[in-house]
């Protein structure tokens, strides 16, 4: 499901919106106004006036048309955005034939619709407005108006400095587009991988308020469940026991039992998670994380030790998922073992998960935690390189995410030679994993109660 939304919201986020599009040229047009104006009758050179306002028109033209024909909100396909971007590209070359070509200083203006086009559209897609823009900027080398100048006075601009305008456009269209492109790229992963994050974390809170239902439910049911108990009772006693009925009311009592024990188990689950469900000792909250791998067969060694008591804290589905996405990509690619270590002292709460895998890629192992950035493909196997297909890099950044949320720092590592496998150590400040649990003694087990000394302990 989360990879679903991604996908939809991946989709979404690319799609540039009409409204953004149309100011945007409403302000190039503003500008251009203003130039050929200012050129014309600030400076008084001679320019053909009416055919550089009759190019602008067009634009305006079209900018009224998108706006009465679609709503603010509309967000463009990405031909029809590319087609709008290709016209601008086109009628900015028309107004700098009329000007001078690439004398004229404003023809830098040929890296702003790929500017556009690289934060909103495909690289295949801004690849091909560039080479319209620079095959544009060709043809005004070779063709073009005379620039604008005082009258009497002769204006040579040498050809080479007319090449090297020309060269700017050129790479000026490919680093801006490859910049503005990778830079756009980077903030819509960011936006999308939060956003599936966000979903992780609404399943959980959705998941939790479950509980308070269900415990809802049995209290507002159990009023009328002994009522229906007290009326099919007094109609046992009226019926005689002979009667047809009376197996039908011995039927409806049992059911109307059953119920009320259902309910009773209902609400126990809910006084037990107020208590002693609520907070956990580190070596249950690490067993708990374990359990499901135990019936798979992988040997997953935990140990638990530390100074002083064990740390307690609240029972946080965050961290729960967190923890358990690591110990599950540690599984994948673990070759027979792994080892989950847990350890205190009095200033720092750590869990450090270890593998004898072969460890993260040299490639990734700086980038590793960053959305879209996977490490299924070092999976060993057929299956792992199906789930490598399948994975979008967002497991782990959730999992960090998650994480930092509760105040711990993530360290995914390598181990050192000779041995191999991945570390990801996770670590709270004592107080920030601590943080707003009930140290009840209730809480704690009565071992640790009569031996707060024996603090490590082994589970296989």
């Amino acid at each position: 499901m989360v990879e679903i939304e991604s996908t939809r919201l991946a989709h979404d986020a690319r799609h540039l919106r009409l409204d953004t599009l149309v100011r945007l040229r409403w302000i190039a047009i503003a500008g251009q106004s203003i130039a050929v104006t200012v050129v014309r009758f600030g400076l008084g050179f001679s320019l053909p006036f009416g055919m550089c306002f009759m190019v602008i028109a067009a634009s305006i033209w079209v900018n009224l048309i998108l706006r009465i024909r679609f709503p603010a909100s509309h967000r463009l396909s990405d031909n029809a955005a590319t087609a709008l971007l290709a016209f601008d590209v086109v009628q900015l070359a028309a107004l700098l034939y009329l000007t001078g070509g690439l004398t004229n200083p404003f023809s830098l203006m040929f890296l702003v619709p790929v500017l556009i086009s690289a934060t909103s559209l495909t690289p295949e897609r801004t690849l091909g407005l560039g080479l319209l823009a620079v095959g544009m900027a060709t043809l005004l080398v070779l063709t073009h108006r005379p620039l604008p100048w005082f009258a009497g006075q002769a204006i040579n601009i040498p050809f080479l400095y007319v090449t090297g305008i020309w060269t700017a456009i050129l790479l000026g269209t490919a680093f801006t587009g490859i910049y503005a492109w990778r830079v756009a790229e980077e903030a819509r992963q960011l936006a999308q991988a939060l956003s599936a994050t966000e979903l992780v974390l609404a399943r959980e809170q959705h998941l939790s308020q479950l509980d308070g239902l269900a415990a809802a439910a049995a209290h507002e049911l159990g009023t009328p469940l002994a009522t229906i108990a007290l009326v099919a009772k007094e109609l046992n006693h009226a019926v005689p026991p002979d009667d047809p009925i009376a197996e039908d009311l011995k039927l409806l009592r049992e059911q109307v039992e059953r119920c009320r024990t259902i309910l009773t188990k209902l609400t126990s689950m809910d006084q037990d998670q107020g208590g002693f469900l609520e907070t956990v000792v580190l070596s249950q909250l690490v067993e708990e994380i374990v359990a499901p791998h135990r019936p798979l067969g992988l040997n997953v060694e935990v140990v638990c030790h530390g100074e002083g008591p064990e740390p307690v804290t609240r029972r946080n589905p965050g961290v729960i998922y967190g923890l358990s996405n690591i110990l599950d990509n540690a599984a994948d690619f673990a070759v027979s073992r792994v080892t989950m270590e847990a350890t205190w002292s009095s200033h720092s709460v750590a869990i450090e998960i270890r593998d004898d895998g072969p460890g993260y890629a040299p490639d990734i192992l700086l980038r590793v935690g960053e959305p879209y950035v996977t490490t299924r493909g070092a999976a060993k196997g057929a299956e792992s390189e199906e789930s490598a297909a399948s994975g979008l890099g967002l497991g782990l950044f959730i999992a960090k995410t998650l994480l930092e949320r509760s105040g711990a720092q993530l360290i995914l590592t390598n181990a050192a030679p000779p041995a191999s496998g991945a570390i990801a150590r996770i670590v709270w400040p004592r107080h920030a994993f601590d943080q707003g649990a009930a140290i009840a003694p209730q809480v704690v087990s009565e071992a640790a109660l009569k031996d707060p000394g024996k603090n490590s302990h082994i589970h296989g």
